[in-house]
């Protein structure tokens, strides 16, 4: 009986074990204390068989190589311990071990249980972890048990207040880690996936992301911080980036660093600990920073995108918005002129009008012509110019929604995106939606991304659209016509004559006529300048420059006196620039001004750029105030009124031009009436001074309204949690001793109101007589 009872322990089945002993014969044989004896043996045996029946399916078919490993950990580990207690047991009956045998070699059958007393519980626990292995698998409507739940579950039963289970806990949680930690190898060393048993695998292969991965949060183990996953995401994926690349060198020089980032995750230990793990993913992010991504992405390379970046979309150099919006403005009159040309013979519809995709690329074309026929009369070359003109494109858009295209169909849940407002001030530089795009460049992707360039987009159009009225309003001064008398009175002598003299009253009164007519036109458009110039003024020279110089100085280690001279590089500059980009040894650009010497500069990663460079247009966007629709819905209504009045002020101007003709030169044009025509642009003149007026009242009543708002105030601050967001990406800092980069606090809609004062220009609207 004991013979069998052993047989049974081990995992071969026994009938007596399994029988029913409750019946009337068998209760004659067995008494009750035995038969729970018995039973308890009875569910020791069938434990251990389900047990390794269990754990030999997930050993050979569970997807998850951790579960596999940890499966195997049991038989290995647990139930060969409790094979070899059965062993021990059998080995002391045989030996007569006072123990376990009596007296005249009677072994009780409560001593040979007791033996096995442990187990019970132990077993039972294994049976769970097996059981939730397994749970749902094979099942299309939920996945098998994932690494990461299993990890958390042994994570969470070392505090179940039993030694033996935290024991068995911790022996398996270290199997599990160990196993974790060879695909987490995998990927930070050599940018590989796991090809074997990596379905639960946190790093995902996924087309729609920019860089072809994605974290998968859910397969995260909890003691795994966002910003760490972030960090073996960017590790991985520079790797392989730089592997595809025959420009990387990456058969000696780095391979002499795998050593020490072997050491790091070597030294590990199970139970691991989530900051040691994020220090030590830390130090082979700054490792390969100064190895590989030295070489992949030198600091003068970001430095040459963020001047593109500063100069062009952020209208750094004036000359491209005045060029770019002089070109456009001549593409539309273009193709009105050709539209009054084919109406008397097609009658074609506002169809011919409509700006196509190849016209706004010629538009551009133009503009770069245009900028290099001015910098030819210099002996440099511009080189942020020619790369300019390499990598910026004008698209129109393709979808004719007011949305911003900051927001794509796969950034839907980027709480920063869903903070920028959605007015369309793309759809004024041509009437129709286009924006300033750029091709991001391998590896330039690796710290800017497409998002990151859609927001320089926005920002592009809105500041754009500022300079654009600006410049419109300036040029109504040049029409030298509407601010002088023209023609000039007859010269002597026949302006003496009788002929003359009525010529001469004729032409002033005419004169003066029109001028009492521009009047209130030509006060209007100072009162709109005036505000253009202080708005434009505030977000140009405070907000833009003010961040922008901050953040040149934490990039390039350089102190914040240089701020006023990150505008245009030097000719010094440019010099250093061709050096560095010669140099083997890469170091960051400085401006004449700077004394830093090699040895303090920061080192930083591609990473904390992309970081920090995320915080600069969090910051950006929130101090323009594109995240407050209250403000932008008026500027952009008060921009069309604008561009109606200059429309409206050009119109009436060819009015009295061909009225002149009419009356001077006898040129009549039998299919207009110009005095109507001239009646009825007055009035719409009068009305759109009104609503232009009307709409900078609008535009300043929403900045005091700002001004006295609490939760603007917090936003401003970042204390909404956009900046939190931004920061727990890299909350580990750059690992060399490098200040993390915070905004600098620019700007501030109070100073802006101060300068808006119109005095008591807002009173009651006077009718026009």
């Amino acid at each position: 009986m004991l013979h069998e009872i052993l047989l049974s322990l081990s995992g071969h089945p026994s009938p007596l074990l399994r029988n029913d002993h409750s019946g009337p014969a068998a209760s004659s044989l067995i008494s009750p204390p035995e038969r729970q004896l018995l039973d308890t043996a009875a569910h020791l045996s069938d434990l251990h068989c389900n047990l390794r029946d269990q754990t030999g399916r997930i050993s050979s078919a569970h997807p998850s190589a951790i579960c596999r490993a940890v499966s195997t950990a049991i038989v290995a580990i647990h139930l060969a311990a409790f094979q070899r207690k059965i062993i021990e047991v059998e080995d002391s009956i045989l030996r007569k071990d006072a123990a376990l045998v009596g007296a005249y070699n009677i072994v009780p059958l409560t001593a040979v249980v007791g033996q096995f007393s442990g187990w019970t519980r132990r077993l039972e626990w294994l049976w769970e972890l097996t059981e939730f292995m397994a749970a749902d698998k094979g099942r299309e409507d939920s996945p098998p048990c994932q690494a990461a739940k299993l990890i958390d579950r042994l994570r969470g039963e070392l505090q179940t207040g039993y030694a033996d289970i935290a024991e068995t806990a911790q022996s398996l949680l270290q199997v599990a880690e160990s196993s974790w930690l060879k695909q987490v190898s995998a990927w930070v060393l050599y940018g590989r996936r796991p090809t074997v048993g990596g379905y639960d695998f946190f790093i995902r292969e996924d087309e729609n992301e920019e860089h072809g991965y994605r974290i998968d949060d859910d397969l995260l183990p909890s003691f795994v911080t966002p910003s760490t996953a972030s960090s073996m995401l960017f590790v991985g994926v520079s790797i392989s980036r730089a592997r595809s690349r025959a420009s990387a060198d990456l058969s000696v020089g780095s391979l002499d660093h795998l050593a020490s980032q072997h050491q790091e995750l070597a030294q590990l230990s199970s139970l691991l600990n989530g900051a040691m793990f994020s220090r030590a993913i830390t130090n082979i992010r700054n490792t390969l920073s100064r190895t590989t991504l030295q070489k992949l992405l030198p600091i003068v390379r970001v430095l040459e995108i963020l001047k593109v970046l500063r100069e062009f979309f952020l209208i750094g150099r004036g000359e491209f918005a005045i060029a770019l919006t002089q070109q456009a403005d001549e593409k539309i009159r273009s193709r009105w002129r050709r539209a009054d040309n084919l109406a008397y013979e097609k009658r074609d519809t506002l169809g011919t009008v409509t700006v196509k995709e190849g016209e706004v690329t010629a538009v551009l074309a133009r503009t770069w012509a245009f900028l290099g026929s001015m910098q030819s009369q210099h002996a440099d070359e511009d080189e942020a110019l020619e790369l300019a003109r390499d990598l910026l494109r004008l698209h129109v858009s393709k979808s004719t929604e007011t949305t911003t295209p900051a927001k794509g169909p796969d950034r839907s849940g980027d709480k920063f995106l869903d903070t920028i407002v959605t007015t369309p001030f793309r759809n004024l530089l041509f009437s129709v939606p286009v924006t300033l795009t750029m091709q991001i460049q391998s590896p330039l992707d690796l710290f800017l991304t497409h998002s990151d360039l859609q927001i320089y987009t926005v920002i592009n159009s809105y500041l754009l659209s500022v300079r654009r009225a600006h410049l419109r309003l300036t040029d109504l001064w040049k029409i030298t016509s509407l601010r002088r008398h023209h023609p000039p009175p007859p010269r002597a002598p026949y302006g003496n004559t009788k002929g003359g003299i009525a010529k001469t009253k004729l032409l002033r009164e005419r004169c003066s006529l029109r001028s009492s007519i521009m009047r209130s036109t030509w006060s209007t458009s100072s009162a709109a300048i005036f505000f253009l110039g202080e708005t434009e003024t505030y977000l140009q020279v405070e907000v833009v420059e003010g961040l922008w110089s901050h953040f040149h100085s934490w990039l390039t280690g350089t102190s914040d006196s240089t701020r006023g001279e990150q505008g245009r590089s030097s000719t010094s500059q440019e010099a250093l620039l061709k050096q560095n980009s010669a140099d083997s040894d890469i170091r960051p650009i400085y401006n004449g001004s700077a004394t830093t010497h090699r040895d303090a500069q920061p080192n930083h990663d591609p990473q904390t750029l992309s970081t920090a460079h995320r915080q600069y247009l969090s910051a950006l966007t929130r101090r323009l105030l594109l995240t407050q629709h209250s403000f932008t819905t008026p500027l952009y209504d008060l921009l069309i009124q604008i561009d109606q009045l200059v429309a409206l002020v050009h119109r009436l101007h060819g009015v009295w031009v061909a009225a002149d003709l009419e009356a001077d030169e006898g040129v009549v044009d039998a299919f207009a009436n110009l005095e109507a025509e001239e009646r009825d642009v007055r009035a719409q003149l009068r009305g759109v001074e009104r609503r232009v007026k009307f709409g900078i009242e609008n535009v300043i009543a929403a900045l005091r309204t700002l001004s006295l708002d609490s939760a603007f105030a917090a936003e401003m601050e970042g204390e909404e949690g956009t900046m939190e967001d931004l920061e727990e990406e890299v909350d580990d800092g750059d690992g060399d001793g490098v200040q993390k980069y915070r905004p600098r606090r620019v700007g501030g809609i109070d100073r802006l109101l101060m300068k808006l004062d119109f005095g008591g220009w807002f009173g009651p609207p006077t009718v026009d007589g």
